[in-house]
């Protein structure tokens, strides 16, 4: 099977759960990791994972079939970063669902669906190991039950979508407790999107550890 995954973000956390993904399958498949569209060529499946790009209808066209990864209950949680915001807000469940990519952003059609507990005292890195290995599980099992799947359509509920976050949104408020905005806290990428706040004009960077004792 000729196997196209598309990543854009060369820095993104999963790229390095990716490369162990595609040596585990390339003895038997022919994959390929791509940073941009334009490198795309045809073949079975393309995988679309933290991919910002827009994918038309033409780049599909090469690939039997084109999925997606993302991290919510479909239709609920459409949009960017789901489980963030999902996290930021209290759950501590979270969906991982394997779809089928269309022109409307994550409408497309299930394939499969895997749920995760979050711990509450999880942090960034923690949450990335389970919601990643939920995710190879998918991939696993797109490659698995390719020829076989029957997919299911989303049901036709008008659901909003989450916004885009960006570095603003990690900032933190200095005259709330540690403990009102720990869920805004550990959810942080603490490399590109570390929290932050402002003391006397200045910025200030916060990192969060968990220490075993």
């Amino acid at each position: 099977m000729k196997i196209t995954i598309l990543n854009t973000s060369g820095d993104h956390p999963i790229n390095s759960w990716l490369e162990v993904w595609v040596k585990k399958h390339q003895v038997i498949h022919e994959i390929q990791l791509l940073r941009s569209k334009k490198e795309l060529v045809e073949g079975d499946i393309l995988f679309l994972i933290s991919c910002s790009e827009i994918i038309s209808e033409h780049d599909r066209a090469k690939f039997k079939k084109t999925l997606v990864i993302h991290a919510s209950d479909l239709p609920k949680g459409r949009g960017w970063s789901p489980h963030i915001w999902a996290l930021i807000n209290g759950a501590q469940q979270i969906t991982i669902s394997l779809l089928e990519a269309v022109d409307k952003v994550d409408s497309g059609d299930i394939w499969k669906k895997i749920k995760i507990n979050i711990p509450k005292t999880a942090i960034y890195n923690e949450i990335n190991q389970l919601i990643f290995k939920a995710e190879l599980e998918l991939m696993d099992f797109a490659v698995e039950n390719f020829a076989q799947i029957i997919p299911t359509k989303q049901p036709a509920i008008e659901q909003g979508y989450w916004p885009k976050r960006t570095p603003q949104d990690s900032e933190i408020d200095i005259y709330k407790s540690i403990d009102e905005q720990f869920d805004l806290i550990r959810v942080c990428d603490q490399e590109r999107f570390p929290a932050f706040f402002y003391k006397n004009g200045k910025k200030f960077k916060l990192k969060i550890e968990k220490i075993d004792e």
